[in-house]
């Protein structure tokens, strides 16, 4: 954190006036409740009958008279002085009787008095009925503005007004380099050019080249693209400002706008620097008439985040970097020339690049050596931040087994809990639906390794994990592949039906363990028809959409309800044809069917060689 926040942060935890405050609070406190409790509990309440009775006994040493009460001490039974109290009657012999009465004292008389009210200054009355309480309540309210200020998002809050709320961190704090950033190499590279002008502006001025006023980074989740930002920072050793787009929006109108000019503000006066605005989405949105022809706050903080990059001049060295997982939903003029200028892809690393990122992540902890190409491999499709966790999980793993170091087992059964879910050790399965799962992930294998152009088994299990699945069968590519054939595709279809295929010709039954290898079939042959255009009835023609390519990709039919039914005509066939595929090659080979499965049900997990060598004795 900048140490200008601690600074602010100091008198919180100081503050001498929330040391007087409490005092007086406690002060009042005690002297409300407390004290005149521990008075109360040592003066016995009595009647005025009892009062008069002991004076005419002649048991009464003193009497205090007050307005309302009569305080007076006698002796009891036990003869012990007792203070009793008891309300004042309008008695007009009281005096007369205690001045006649008989007294336990030596003179043998009553001392008896009565309280003189006094009248209260004017002035005391005004300073504690009106002054007092003010002073209090100031005392109060400042103290709770304090308490908001430091609790609501770093300074981002309504006690803020047209602060930005970002956060700073001065050249010598940004520690990360390019160096911390792997398998991302075409990002760093676009970026390098920035880097080198922050560090030599004279070499582009000097023909007149101006440096870029900023570059979007796009991708998915949990690629780098904030760990990139702060590289660039590092690598340029200027000050880097960090704010998401959602600390822009406010409940009032117009602080949006002011906290953007803030922001822009500050980093000129601290040129050069690199400001970097996270999901710059929450602001960038499209335009439109939705929200009363564009008078709504976030549109109003789009137009001054316009304005603030067409108004500062880019040869001072301000670069702004934004990260977005939606670019199909910005407004288009923030890709004008002269605003964002660069677009750099973020896209989820290769083969090389998981293999970098697992070199890095490595680095941090203790590990034999680990064969990186194995566990790269079976982490096709995760990204940067996933492939840290993996790393960070092995790590506990490892000290959980007693071991001070990670092992390439350590990362594959990562990869496993990653994919799938913890073992759930206490399930208890009967024989019979073990056999079942058995049969189910046997027959997912079989496909598999009597298909051409299908990727290798590389381990089958039947221990259950806390997905819910009861079991399941990894397949693992030889190497990176980027593009899929039709055969491969339906190949891949034909493995996943093979569980079902199994449990009909085999256990001669279905159950509910085929649902996850049903929807993953459908998707794929839906997605054959509708936007690959593997179906020869609609040829290369878009029946879909994909909307948030970054974030799971969302579909949409683009034809008509005719058309959407005779797709599922389509999609039905393609899954008839490769579930019979898969129940010929299950029949052609029943006996090793029942070789590889007894092994299983006796291993409990079993790797991609052992089931090949059963299959090939």
């Amino acid at each position: 954190m900048m140490k200008k926040e601690e600074q602010q942060n100091q008198p919180r935890r100081n503050n001498p006036y929330f040391g007087f405050f409490l005092g007086i609070l406690l002060i009042m406190f005690l002297n409300g409740l407390v004290f005149p409790r521990l008075l109360e509990q040592q003066i016995v309440n009595t009647d005025y009958g009892t009062f008069i009775s002991l004076v005419d006994g002649g048991k009464i040493k003193q009497v205090k008279i007050e307005e309302n009460r009569i305080y007076f001490s006698a002796l009891n039974e036990e003869s012990k002085e007792v203070t009793y109290q008891t309300g004042a009657i309008n008695d007009s012999e009281l005096v007369d009787r205690l001045l006649k009465a008989e007294s336990p004292n030596e003179n043998g008389k009553i001392v008896f008095t009565k309280t003189i009210p006094r009248e209260s200054s004017p002035i005391l009355n005004f300073l504690l009925m009106w002054v007092l309480p003010g002073f209090l309540f100031y005392i109060f309210w400042r103290q709770i503005s304090k308490m908001m200020q430091t609790r609501m998002s770093d300074g981002g809050n309504v006690m803020s007004f047209g602060k930005s709320g970002a956060k700073i961190y001065a050249e010598s704090e940004v520690k990360t380099t390019f160096a911390d950033v792997a398998g991302q190499e075409e990002g760093k590279e676009a970026l390098a050019e920035i880097v080198d002008f922050l560090h030599n502006p004279e070499k582009y001025t000097s023909i007149g080249a101006s440096l870029p006023k900023g570059a979007l980074l796009v991708g998915p989740p949990g690629t780098g693209k904030t760990l990139i930002a702060r590289a660039v920072a590092g690598e340029a050793k200027v000050p880097f400002f960090s704010i998401s787009g959602s600390e822009f929006v406010q409940m009032f109108v117009g602080m949006g706008a002011a906290k953007v000019r803030d922001l822009f503000k500050q980093a000129t006066e601290k040129a050069p620097c690199i400001i970097f605005i996270d999901e710059i989405d929450a602001i960038g949105k499209k335009r439109d008439n939705a929200f009363g022809g564009g008078n709504d706050e976030r549109e109003q903080t789009l137009n001054q985040l316009l304005t603030e990059m067409d108004g500062f001049d880019g040869r001072k060295g301000v670069v702004i970097l934004a990260a977005t997982n939606r670019p199909e939903i910005l407004d288009k003029a923030l890709f004008r020339p002269g605003r964002f200028d660069r677009r750099i892809q973020m896209e989820l690393p290769d083969l090389e690049g998981r293999k970098a990122i697992l070199e890095v992540h490595l680095k941090k902890v203790k590990h034999e050596k680990v064969n990186l190409d194995i566990v790269a491999r079976a982490t096709a499709g995760t990204s940067g931040a996933e492939l840290a966790n993996i790393v960070n999980e092995a790590a506990l793993k490892a000290v959980r087994m007693g071991r001070n170091k990670i092992t390439t087992n350590d990362l594959e059964e990562c990869v496993e809990v990653v994919i799938a879910g913890a073992q759930k050790k206490g399930k208890v399965i009967s024989e019979k639906e073990k056999k079942i799962i058995a049969y189910h992930e046997i027959g997912h294998a079989m496909v598999a390794a009597k298909q051409t152009n299908s990727a290798p088994v590389h381990k089958i299990t039947i221990v259950p994990r806390t997905s819910g699945a009861l079991g399941y069968t990894m397949q693992v590519d030889s190497g990176e592949q980027n593009l899929m054939s039709k055969e491969e595709m339906l190949n891949r279809i034909a493995t996943l039906t093979g569980g079902r295929a199994a449990e009909e010709i085999i256990c001669e039954t279905v159950t509910t363990g085929a649902s996850n290898d049903i929807e993953q079939a459908t998707k794929i042959a839906r997605a054959m028809v509708t936007r690959y255009g593997m179906s020869e009835k609609y040829d290369m023609m878009g029946l879909e959409t994909t909307n948030n390519a970054y974030l799971g990709g969302d579909s949409s039919l683009t034809c008509s309800a005719d058309t959407a039914a005779e797709v599922d005509s389509e999609v039905l066939q393609i899954i008839k044809n490769a579930h019979s595929k898969a129940a010929r090659l299950i029949t052609e080979n029943i006996e090793k069917m029942h070789q590889t499965a007894g092994f299983l049900l006796e291993k409990e997990t079993i790797t991609g060689d052992e089931f090949m060598e059963i299959l090939n004795k």
